[in-house]
């Protein structure tokens, strides 16, 4: 396996780890980390209960398409890209790709 892609896997799993440990888990809620190392896409889901109503969605989606981080889905607050950046990645290897090309163009990060 490409070093590059072991790099990119051990940030994408500090950042998820992070983040879920900065949130915790409610009582009833979970936060999984769902990792397709084969299709190289890694998510982060929370699944439960609060109030009496289901909760479950993508908090955060990343794929590694052509050895570049492509962030599909960002349920965060602030974002996880500049994250990714202060662990090594480099703005040019990571695509918004929750955001229309359009935008991209106007960002520091990869167009695509």
């Amino acid at each position: 396996m490409d070093s590059i892609v072991v790099n990119y896997q051990a940030a994408i799993q500090q950042v998820f780890n992070d983040y879920i440990e900065f949130i915790g888990e409610a009582e009833d809620i979970q936060l999984n980390l769902v990792i397709d190392r084969e299709r190289e896409r890694y998510l982060l889901v929370e699944v439960g209960w609060e109030n009496g109503y289901r909760i479950y969605g993508t908090v955060l989606h990343i794929d590694i398409i052509d050895n570049k981080l492509w962030i599909q889905h960002d349920g965060t607050e602030e974002g996880i890209a500049d994250e990714l950046v202060a662990l090594g990645i480099p703005k040019q290897q990571i695509v918004l790709g929750f955001k229309p090309i359009e935008r991209r163009r106007v960002t520091e990060f990869a167009i695509n």
